[in-house]
């Protein structure tokens, strides 16, 4: 089928905006329905249906460059809010520490966080690719839920365990809550999935199948 890519800068933006804005605003805990978890699961999920949206249309190689690319965006942002945070404060501005609370990173979490987006990302790309051709392109609620589950339960162990393993924090509670709201996130979107993908196979004239590719994340 004849290539375009005219969108893919659209949904590349959409997926980095969604992994910046929940690395900035996953500082607050909130409480649903008496679970309590960071607010960046507001819209984090939403990075990984635009990850489908990339590996279902584009393909695998298409989705790990706008995984890297995410991944450098997200360093230049937390570089920036780093390098903020160390220039001396104007001696009538009385919000440094209120900045360093809110955008401050601690490295331990810091590093948790990177190396779990790292693999539930990738985790959730192949996934679903191997899935798409195993289907024949058939039933694609099928690949999207299965490949988030596999890559938010991966996203979910290896950030909780990496960030609070060792603090008496309830590890496997957490890594639950988590997954399951997660999850749940991707099945009540899997409409939204599906009109996203039809449209943008349509206008794309583009529908990839990573028969040949080299599934390496690098």
């Amino acid at each position: 089928m004849p290539t375009s890519g005219r969108l893919l800068p659209v949904i590349t933006a959409l997926f980095v905006t969604s992994l910046l804005t929940a690395n900035v605003i996953a500082v607050k805990l909130v409480d649903v329905a008496g679970i309590v978890l960071p607010a960046g699961v507001v819209i984090f999920p939403l990075s990984y249906l635009f990850g489908d949206v990339l590996t279902e249309v584009y393909g695998y190689a298409q989705a790990r460059r706008v995984i890297w690319l995410g991944f450098v965006c997200n360093l230049l942002m937390v570089a920036a809010i780093w390098i903020g945070q160390v220039l001396p404060a104007a001696g009538f501005w009385p919000d440094q520490t209120a900045y360093e609370h809110i955008l401050g990173f601690a490295p331990r979490l810091l590093g948790a966080s990177f190396v779990a987006y790292l693999v539930g990302e990738f985790a959730n790309s192949y996934v679903l690719a191997r899935l798409k051709i195993v289907t024949s392109g058939r039933w694609l609620w099928s690949r999207t839920i299965s490949s988030t589950v596999v890559g938010q339960g991966l996203d979910s162990t290896v950030f909780i365990t990496l960030a609070f393993a060792g603090t008496g924090a309830p590890i496997g509670q957490l890594i639950l809550n988590q997954w399951i709201f997660k999850s749940l996130y991707e099945i009540v979107a899997t409409p939204l999935t599906y009109l996203v993908v039809n449209a943008l196979k349509r206008a794309e004239n583009l529908d990839v199948f990573d028969y040949d590719t080299n599934f390496s994340p690098v």
